[in-house]
């Protein structure tokens, strides 16, 4: 992590599934907003259905084609990561978070633990 992207906490979320922040937190308003710092998610409406491209990395591993090309079924590649340890959720190839892998039923899933807030420049 670069030294300009700080941690920003993930906020609770209500019964009805709307997210809050907390008052120390707030987000700040929107341009033209009416005064009210609140947002709910009917505010991104218009960019719904825009398609982006999550991944979260387990790890990474480098090798010659030629080791590639030997890879089968059952083969264990080793990664430089730990078993436990934050795993990196990029969305079009951009850091936005870290998280940990978690099994729903018998399907894996990953669970945002930590936001990461880039600067712009």
């Amino acid at each position: 992590m670069a030294d300009s992207d700080s941690k920003v906490p993930l906020p609770d979320l209500e019964m009805n599934g709307a997210a809050t922040t907390p008052p120390d937190t707030a987000a700040p308003m929107a341009p033209g907003g009416d005064g009210d710092a609140s947002r709910s998610a009917a505010d991104l409406e218009a960019v719904f259905d825009v398609p982006v491209q999550v991944s979260a990395v387990l790890g990474r591993s480098r090798m010659d084609v030629g080791d590639l090309l030997k890879l089968g079924p059952g083969t264990v590649l080793e990664l430089d990561r730990k078993v436990g340890e934050a795993i990196d959720i990029y969305v079009n190839n951009r850091l936005v978070a870290r998280g940990e892998v978690v099994l729903v039923e018998d399907r894996l899933g990953v669970t945002m633990t930590e936001v990461i807030k880039t600067e712009k420049n």
